[in-house]
């Protein structure tokens, strides 16, 4: 199945989208610093559930528009309402990863009439104190530029290692890699965005059926959790082992789980 692909006007340029599908409209929004292609292993199968799954890359990563400075959350929710609208979408269901939770659970809030349901996957509940760590950590990293040896190339895999413990999956690995690379120089916006977001602010004022979605190996597994201390009427959904590259690692569990909540009457 060849998807679509496609781009919708937003504050900050073109917003590029990929989509397969006709049914049910499924917005999907990627971790950071990452892209709609976290997503391949999972268009084909939830086309063929009867979702139309349409990823979207946020601003300044994969092929959407570089913002020409910092955006916040509520800023990239702002611009995937513009996707929203050029889909002429009455309707539709909303996922975030990581990051793209965050954005989802603004949307939400910004759109309670247009977006049905929410799946928070892996959604980064952090306390102030570790706001203000991975801030920290954020502002201090130096990106360092191309050299000559190529030697940044492998910096940049050491770095995607370390910070996925047990990975297994290789393709998400390398595809990983090549979505920093993409993003380049402004990758950090992403991270930066999420670390100084309040995600309890509209996780208390969503209205959506939502469903907090997590599984035992990834790196926030224990704060994705506490959403549920927060909104006990949120369903929840957990799958044992992977990593933040879930969606590769165990595709067919994780479709079934998004499609069968997302179609649900």
């Amino acid at each position: 199945m060849k998807r679509r692909k496609g781009y919708a006007d937003g504050p900050f340029g073109q917003i590029h989208y990929q989509e397969a599908g006709s049914g049910a409209p499924l917005l999907l929004l990627h971790q950071s610093p990452s892209s709609s292609e976290m997503f391949e292993a999972a268009y084909q199968p939830l086309a063929e559930r009867g979702i139309r799954a349409i990823g979207v890359d946020t601003p300044g990563f994969g092929q959407s528009h570089v913002p020409d400075e910092q955006p916040w959350i509520p800023d990239y929710a702002n611009a995937i309402r513009n996707v929203i609208d050029h889909l002429e979408l009455e309707r539709t269901a909303v996922l975030g990863h990581h990051t793209g939770a965050s954005i989802a659970a603004e949307l939400a809030v910004m759109e309670p009439e247009r977006v049905t349901r929410v799946v928070l996957n892996g959604a980064p509940l952090l306390t102030r104190e570790e706001q203000d760590k991975w801030k920290q950590a954020t502002s201090n990293r130096v990106e360092s530029g191309p050299k000559a040896d190529g030697s940044h190339l492998m910096d940049m895999w050491n770095r995607r290692v370390h910070f996925t413990p047990g990975w297994t999956n290789l393709r998400a690995m390398h595809w990983g890699v090549v979505q920093m690379l993409i993003a380049g120089e402004t990758a950090r916006y992403g991270h930066a965005a999420a670390f100084a977001h309040d995600l309890s602010e509209p996780l208390r004022k969503m209205t959506q059926p939502t469903l907090v979605f997590t599984n035992t190996g990834d790196d926030i597994y224990e704060v994705c959790k506490r959403v549920n201390k927060l909104r006990p009427d949120f369903e929840y959904a957990e799958l044992e082992g992977g990593t933040h590259d879930i969606i590769d690692e165990q595709p067919g569990e994780w479709t079934r789980i998004v499609a069968d909540f997302v179609l649900r009457d």
